[in-house]
């Protein structure tokens, strides 16, 4: 249900998608640049999606692709300037969204749950 409601408040308010925002993320948490297969694996989806993902946030500027200097093969993607600054606007409407979801749920709750999920995605890899 959150999921569903955070998907239509980012087409709704920003006209991006949940998808863009969660490949923005990633990347803000990796400053130096993803490989795009680390990419995929951090969001545990395939290439392909990655692949269609970053064509749209390039073409919207958002994002840098590299070649890799280590395999040429290889691109390194990496949010841009603006894409730094767009991120920031969507986290924060992402934060609210998400506080406000979980306003009846309470912070024991919350550290739980968090703890949980991440012991799950960890065990997934």
């Amino acid at each position: 249900m959150i999921e569903k409601r955070l998907r239509r408040n980012f087409e709704d308010q920003f006209g991006t998608t949940l998808p863009r925002f969660d490949i923005m993320a990633t990347l803000d948490r990796a400053r130096e640049g993803m490989r795009m297969g680390e990419l995929s694996r951090a969001l545990l989806v395939s290439n392909g999606n990655v692949t269609a993902i970053v064509r749209q946030l390039l073409d919207q500027g958002l994002v840098n692709s590299q070649p890799d200097p280590e395999d040429r093969r290889s691109a390194i993607v990496s949010l841009t300037p603006k894409g730094c600054d767009q991120f920031r606007v969507l986290a924060e409407a992402h934060h609210g969204w998400v506080r406000e979801a979980l306003a009846d749920f309470s912070e024991e709750n919350q550290q739980q749950l968090l703890a949980l999920l991440t012991q799950l995605k960890s065990s997934i890899r």
